[in-house]
């Protein structure tokens, strides 16, 4: 008999534990392995022609305000760079993501993918997105469960192969209290589930702060937040995304360092991700595609 640490669970294991059980050991095994040594080493993902590339749409104006584009086929980095230079309003925002959703509807491209959550995803680097998939990004600034819950109408019509959620940390660092958080993300699952019967769902894990580390602007509100919290939190998302037939994502023992704060290396602020924290993300949604949502041949 022997012993096995996964995140903060202790498991023993015998000879009685099914074949699926040790598959699935390994294969959480293998994704640590594969980020760690992706985080201690200097490695680039090499740039692909098509990874900054956004849905084209039909339409050529360029953008001449401070009113969000009217073109999906604008390079999203560019998009992204407007937006924050001229502090579009979270309105501006819910209207460039529907004009990019009804893009994606009118002219669906193979394994589409939908990225739903708040500036974490908003953020995601077009070219770290894995390559395999068609990247839709419906991240805000700021989002919280309830702002999303509200919002999930505007790629109705998408017909995603799979949609990734991350969402909750805006709601802990304004006191929203836990049941509300998991109560709205229940209702998230349930409305994608009721418009994209075909979608997989897969519920990311909230990730962890770093404490008195950081620098973000808000990092007082983060000081009252606890990383306990965070954890206990996601144990219970996990089981409600069970329950409501949804996949789960647990990322946070990939972002904690040995006290639990997120990992100094990945993050710009003690909140938001750089680079490498994009890179460990990526990582892990391209493994867990490979290992928990793909068909075996």
């Amino acid at each position: 008999m022997s012993r096995f640490l996964e995140g903060a669970t202790v498991f023993t294991l015998s000879k009685n534990i099914p074949t699926w059980a040790w598959c699935s050991l390994a294969a959480n095994g293998l994704l640590s392995l594969t980020v760690a040594i992706l985080v201690v080493t200097d490695y680039k993902l090499p740039e692909d022609p098509q990874a900054s590339a956004t849905i084209a749409s039909t339409t050529t104006n360029s953008i001449k305000s401070n009113r969000p584009s009217p073109l999906f086929g604008e390079p999203r980095t560019e998009l992204l760079a407007i937006g924050r230079n001229h502090k579009w309003t979270y309105e501006q925002w819910v209207e460039q993501l529907q004009r990019e959703a009804i893009a994606a509807a009118n002219n669906r491209p193979d394994r589409l993918t939908v990225l739903l959550g708040d500036s974490l995803s908003l953020w995601f680097p077009s070219k770290l997105l894995p390559w395999d998939r068609s990247w839709l990004n419906q991240g805000i600034s700021g989002e919280t469960t309830a702002g999303l819950l509200k919002r999930l109408y505007l790629f109705d019509s998408t017909r995603p192969e799979t949609i990734f959620v991350m969402i909750g940390i805006n709601d802990l660092v304004h006191g929203v209290d836990d049941r509300t958080i998991l109560a709205n993300q229940s209702r998230i699952i349930r409305q994608l589930r009721g418009v994209h019967p075909g979608s997989q769902i897969v519920v990311q894990s909230i990730l962890p702060h770093s404490g008195e580390s950081a620098t973000w602007e808000g990092r007082d509100r983060l000081l009252e937040l606890s990383n306990s919290r965070i954890r206990k939190i996601n144990l219970r998302l996990k089981a409600l995304a069970d329950d409501e037939g949804a996949f789960f994502l647990n990322l946070h023992p990939l972002f904690t360092d040995d006290r639990g704060f997120l990992r100094a290396e990945l993050s710009t602020d003690g909140l938001h991700l750089n680079d490498k924290g994009y890179q460990v993300w990526s990582t892990a949604i391209k493994m867990y595609s490979k290992m928990r949502l793909e068909e075996p041949d």
